[in-house]
């Protein structure tokens, strides 16, 4: 083969390939839509009309069923049971991650089960004693309504709960809090400190407190939300004094000690308190029981006496 041929089969075998090398490029070739596609929510394109209902049980038809009548009872229990607003701001001092529908769903299931039991007291009592059926119907409420109630005083009752375990707590927070400050640390690797090694409501609360002002949040408004969703009187103080101390420049380990002092002494009064409460009412049994027994063994025996003399 000449020089001329074989350069020319060279040409057209380089030729050849820078198109197939072009070919491939422009395939790979990321286009606009590619690249906002991960930055864009593709809306779907059919009707919402047709798309299959979410189901949340095993039994979709019953769900579909009851849903309605579950509407309706949480518009019942929300127009006779406590505001929304208030409703969700105790959910949130009793901890409780669920949603205000949520806790209303469960208090319905509540009052099904109490209109339940209440129909079958009706039942026993109708069949027993042939009670009339409006005293019949009003047990069956009764039931309905006091179950749905003793949710709502079932959730008071956690709120107390937890606020007394959080009061119980704060001293030994405040304690180590002081500890850490004092042994060099920032107001916020402190609060990481404690989060850390602590378990518990005090805890908890804290390390929300360290997310607020780890996302830019100042640390005394991140304080001022704790103060703001547990409405402790005892934690309202520890949190203003804290924020305050920060602001001012005082020296904290002092504060967090001053703070949990006077928790201590909050909570020896309080029991002081109580126990003069119990006291009172422990002289109920006392009066009314305990001292009329005596009297009576001390008197019987004289009159029994005078008795047989006459």
């Amino acid at each position: 083969m000449s020089p001329q041929a074989s350069g020319a089969v060279v040409g057209a075998i380089g030729g050849i390939g820078l198109v197939l090398v072009w070919s491939r490029a422009a395939a790979r070739r990321i286009t606009l839509d590619e690249r906002l596609a991960p930055y864009l929510r593709v809306q779907p394109r059919g009707s919402r009309l047709l798309r299959p209902p979410a189901v949340h049980t095993p039994f979709p038809t019953v769900e579909r069923l009851v849903a309605p009548v579950m509407s309706d009872a949480l518009r019942l229990v929300a127009r006779f049971g406590s505001p929304t607003a208030e409703l969700r701001r105790r959910l949130g001092h009793a901890g409780r991650p669920e949603s205000v529908e949520e806790f209303r769903a469960t208090q319905v299931v509540w009052g099904v089960v109490g209109l339940v039991v209440g129909l079958v007291l009706a039942l026993i009592l109708a069949a027993a004693r042939g009670t009339p059926p409006v005293a019949l119907l009003g047990l069956v409420g009764a039931c309905g309504a006091s179950a749905a109630l003793a949710r709502d005083h079932l959730l008071s009752r956690e709120i107390h709960r937890r606020e007394a375990r959080i009061v119980a707590e704060l001293p030994t927070v405040a304690e180590l809090l002081a500890l850490a400050v004092g042994a060099g640390e920032g107001p916020v690797a402190a609060l990481e400190r404690v989060v850390e090694t602590t378990r518990g409501e005090m805890a908890g609360e804290l390390s929300r407190t360290l997310a607020d002002a780890r996302s830019g949040t100042p640390l005394a408004t991140a304080l001022e939300g704790l103060a703001d969703r547990t409405e402790v009187a005892a934690l309202t103080r520890f949190a203003d004094g804290v924020a305050i101390a920060v602001e001012r420049g005082t020296p904290l380990a002092d504060v967090l000690r001053a703070q949990a002092q006077d928790v201590r002494e909050a909570a020896r009064r309080a029991l002081m308190e109580t126990g003069g409460r119990k006291e009172v009412a422990m002289m109920v049994p006392v009066v009314f029981l305990i001292l009329p027994v005596t009297v009576v063994f001390a008197v019987f025996p004289s009159l029994a006496v005078l008795s047989l003399r006459a």
